[in-house]
């Protein structure tokens, strides 16, 4: 497991202003888990991009609440204003280190594929995560692709392809693509997609009525 990504919080008091909050540079937030209450956070908005841009919402974070001993949380959501993308919520979830839980990990695509570079394919990613199985501590933060593995149009990346870290599974269909080469389009097929159609649309009737007669009706 990589370095521990750490994040503090403290608790936020009921009733207490949002937006004042907001203004003031930090965030409201909550965490739940397995036998423990729910509670109301506050976080600082600063320190809680930098987490979870290490973290994501796979990798463990340890979030120390008003300096008690930090416990382990994954980012279950993140709400982001969709005109500053800034973050104005967090909600985590505090995982037990011996119980297995389910999590989405991004795929990371790396190498080069000789159908693209050579044969001047396409290069299709069909998905780009998948979820899994683990303990806390053994959840991936990505899982490699390795797209030199597509030399030709012919070849697939699938599911089954997948070599796993120890400890994780998946329950996704074996045969699930994730990535491939498409070839080139032919010039005539480029040429074909340039072909405009022209339609009459005075001749379009509706219902057995000319098309003058339904568009009067639909205007009425």
């Amino acid at each position: 497991m990589s370095d521990t990504i750490t994040l503090k919080a403290s608790v936020r008091e009921a009733g207490k202003g949002l937006q004042t909050l907001r203004k003031s540079g930090f965030i409201p937030g909550s965490v739940h888990g397995h036998g423990i209450e729910p509670t109301n956070l506050s976080l600082e908005s600063r320190e809680f991009t930098r987490a979870f841009k290490a973290a994501g919402e796979n990798t463990i974070i340890a979030l120390t609440i008003d300096g008690a001993k930090p416990v382990n949380v994954l980012v279950k959501e993140a709400q982001m204003h969709p005109l500053t993308n800034r973050y104005t919520h967090a909600d985590f979830f505090q995982v037990r280190m011996d119980e297995v839980i389910e999590a989405t990990v991004p795929f990371e695509f790396v190498g080069d594929s000789a159908a693209v570079s050579e044969l001047g394919g396409v290069l299709i990613k069909a998905s780009d995560e998948v979820d899994v199985k683990a303990l806390p501590a053994d959840l991936p933060h990505t899982i490699q692709i390795d797209l030199s593995a597509l030399k030709t149009f012919d070849d697939v990346i699938k599911i089954g392809d997948i070599v796993l870290p120890k400890g994780v599974t998946v329950d996704a269909d074996v045969e699930t693509v994730i990535a491939l080469v498409e070839a080139p389009r032919t010039t005539a097929e480029i040429e074909a997609l340039d072909e405009k159609v022209d339609a009459d649309v005075t001749k379009v009737e509706k219902a057995g009525k000319p098309a003058e007669e339904s568009a009067e009706e639909a205007a009425k």
